[in-house]
């Protein structure tokens, strides 16, 4: 079965109906994908409406360039370097909105060959952008035993991040660690009896290396350190998370840009405090019960909103 036709995408009426505003705007999906969301965004513009795509993974980016629309154009780069991609590629207007759908895909993880999964026998690659970067396997060969069971116990929030990081130290003298079942067999052993209902043990250790590997939390914030000043007033930036670690930095950013200059105590203040240069919109939102009893990778999203005040308030 084509990939583009299981991937759905979680959020998808709720997040392009917080997005688009002015459907004659200029818009973000930073996070292509498959284009679920691209696609409903352009349902919603105007002719004179235009949606700009990011992704680093060459097979978005394939999909994305079948997708015949001339209000549409995907460039491809991290959205860690949204900025950058924009300006080089002349699109230095304001946009009135950006989309982040945070984490991996339905394809990347139902391709084993990109190795992003235990479910099926592939490379123990990982990597968003194949042809940048070092691989999950080549990341274990040289990585210290103690950064990896940092990775593990940070990224994974893996319990047992110790053991099985001292298991992969003594497999790798023997002979590399090179394919996801490998990998997966061997954090099977590396834990005690006790295991997490309806969890596969090596669940955890493949997430923190996927981060690890994509620099995953880096992007987020390199991306939402730019998003104020790519926002035009009134536009909205709308962030899908599905995890704690990607969530927290979300809360936190849009926390501290709504809440403008912070002052240390005792500093006198005239006139009235500089606005903060996002306002927050609503409460955290979740998927329905429908959606996660029919696509149970929804179950753990979690979509944000803010927008971007109208005054210019201050970092």
């Amino acid at each position: 079965m084509d990939s583009q036709t299981i991937h759905r995408s979680v959020l998808l009426d709720e997040a392009v109906s917080a997005l688009v505003t002015e459907p004659g705007g200029r818009y973000v999906d930073a996070t292509f994908g498959r284009g679920g969301h691209s696609r409903a965004v352009l349902a919603r513009l105007a002719p004179t409406g235009r949606l700009i795509g990011l992704d680093r993974d060459p097979e978005a980016i394939a999909a994305a360039r079948a997708l015949d629309d001339p209000r549409f154009r995907i460039l491809h780069s991290a959205f860690g370097g949204i900025g950058a991609a924009l300006a080089e590629a002349g699109e230095t207007e304001p946009l009135n909105g950006i989309l982040l759908d945070l984490g991996v895909s339905s394809p990347q993880l139902d391709t084993a060959e990109r190795g992003f999964s235990f479910s099926a026998d592939g490379p123990l690659d990982m990597r968003m952008d194949p042809s940048r970067g070092e691989s999950a396997a080549d990341w274990l060969m040289h990585a210290e035993q103690q950064e990896i069971a940092r990775v593990l116990r940070e990224f994974g929030e893996e319990r047992f991040a110790k053991r099985i990081a001292r298991a992969i130290c003594e497999r790798r003298a023997e002979a590399p660690l090179r394919t996801t079942a490998e990998l997966a067999a061997l954090v099977d052993r590396a834990q005690p009896g006790r295991r997490e209902p309806g969890k596969h043990p090596a669940t955890r250790t493949f997430q923190a290396l996927r981060i690890q590997v994509n620099d995953e939390l880096g992007e987020i914030e390199r991306c939402l350190d730019q998003v104020c000043e790519l926002l035009a007033p009134g536009g909205r930036l709308v962030v899908i998370s599905f995890h704690s670690l990607e969530d927290r930095i979300v809360k936190h950013f849009m926390r501290r840009e709504s809440r403008g200059a912070v002052l240390p105590k005792g500093v006198p203040v005239t006139g009235a405090p500089a606005p903060g240069r996002l306002r927050l919109l609503g409460k955290a939102q979740r998927p329905s019960t429908v959606e996660s009893e029919s696509n149970p990778r929804a179950r753990s999203a979690i979509m944000r909103v803010a927008e971007r005040s109208t005054a210019d308030g201050a970092c």
